[in-house]
């Protein structure tokens, strides 16, 4: 045993190959999590700005489809619209941020953006272009909202399950 002690104490010290390694990665780790937090706050601010661009293009639309009426809450009636969609809209941002599914949600969302679709086309010019320009902001609006909550998604780690006992 003696032996042993003066050999191992003859031998250089060992060195951790992968020390450096792993700093390395979790430097790595740090920038891409910034970048893509960036990204993601970035995506967030132009789906803010695409469905308020959306929403003044489509308000006066949808007004001039009450015009005939004679009420009081005429002028912001198409809050009735768009109430919904964001209420449901920040209900799938929450859900996405728990990660957890929204499918009720999801169709609120849907059926609202349908609702705004067909009441700006049925006042749009009969040409492709007026039909067309009608749809975009609303169609605009859901494909932004919906790749915002695919980058919210992909940004957040995958959530640990919780461990089941094996029967």
């Amino acid at each position: 045993m003696e032996n042993l002690a003066q050999i191992t104490a003859q031998l250089p010290p060992t060195r951790r190959s992968g020390h450096r390694k792993l700093h390395v990665r979790r430097a790595r780790l740090k920038w891409l999590q910034t970048g893509s937090f960036f990204i993601v706050a970035l995506v967030a601010v132009i789906v803010a700005m695409v469905s308020v661009f959306g929403g003044m293009v489509a308000y006066k639309p949808l007004q001039n489809i009450t015009s005939g009426t004679g009420g009081a809450m005429v002028p912001s009636w198409p809050l009735l619209v768009y109430g919904p969609w964001m209420v449901a809209s920040l209900s799938i941002l929450r859900t996405a941020l728990h990660q957890r599914r929204a499918v009720h949600s999801w169709f609120i969302v849907l059926l609202f953006s349908s609702v705004a679709i067909m009441l700006c086309v049925a006042q749009a010019d009969r040409t492709v272009t007026g039909i067309a320009g009608a749809c975009l902001p609303a169609l605009a609006s859901l494909a932004c909202f919906q790749q915002l909550v695919r980058q919210i998604t992909l940004t957040l780690p995958p959530r640990q399950g919780t461990r089941r006992h094996r029967r």
